[in-house]
């Protein structure tokens, strides 16, 4: 079976212009009243056990039939700011425009309500635009909320720099491993691993640079040739 990867266009202005900004971003100092925060979110389905597993005993794991039940899907959203190690993760029925207006409001009003700016990288989804807001609250009220981020967006087909993306990763293997069926018992999951992530201020140290970009996916920018090479061709 073929693998699928996520392939950039070559010759994309758009893509580099994107994939420049957020490096920049994550290289600015540490400013507590202007936090850089990134936010992701990711579907969630809910699988049951087809029948009862094997329990566990000496010498032999507990026992999992590979068949299992489909009980929906959800959706799990994230916020972290990684030089101040700051994390929160939030569990919807759903990843509507909606959810993710009432989402960037918690992060306005609940995680950074005396923040100055808020410097916000997420990915380029359908439903991450300012009008999101303007579908769940009056006015008034959204351009209140939309005053407060400055958003950066990841490339499109490029979301890897998105820290939060790799916070989800993260989440995932450590406390997600094994079927959860029912949502009200998965929202206990990543809230016990937010506190602990919390009390320890767990943080990221990105690496990546744009010098690195230009260097490692020189083969993406566009291609110039100088005046005097047109000249003569």
């Amino acid at each position: 079976m073929n693998s699928c990867w996520c392939i950039p266009k070559k010759d994309d202005p758009d893509f580099i212009a994107c994939m420049e900004d957020v490096p920049d971003v994550y290289e600015l100092p540490y400013n507590a009243e202007r936090p850089v925060v990134c936010m992701d979110e990711k579907p969630y389905q809910l699988p049951g056990d087809a029948g009862e597993p094997f329990p566990m005993r000496p010498g032999n794991d507990l026992k999992t039939d590979s068949e299992y039940v489909r009980n929906g899907t959800c959706s799990i959203f994230a916020f972290i700011e990684p030089p101040g190690g700051r994390h929160h993760v939030s569990v919807r029925e759903h990843r509507t425009a909606v959810d993710r207006a009432e989402e960037i409001k918690y992060l306005v009003d609940v995680m950074y309500p005396d923040a100055e700016k808020i410097i916000l990288v997420m990915d380029n989804l359908n439903t991450h635009k300012p009008a999101s807001l303007y579908r769940r609250y009056p006015a008034s009220e959204a351009g209140r909320i939309i005053k407060k981020p400055e958003i950066h967006f990841t490339p499109k087909h490029g979301s890897r720099p998105d820290i939060a993306e790799i916070e989800l990763n993260v989440m995932t293997r450590q406390c997600l491993s094994r079927r959860i069926d029912d949502i009200a018992a998965l929202r206990m999951e990543p809230a016990s691993w937010e506190s602990e992530r919390n009390s320890t201020c767990a943080k990221v140290n990105w690496q990546f640079r744009t010098r690195d970009a230009r260097i490692r996916r020189a083969s993406l920018y566009p291609v110039f040739i100088p005046a005097s090479e047109q000249r003569q061709l």
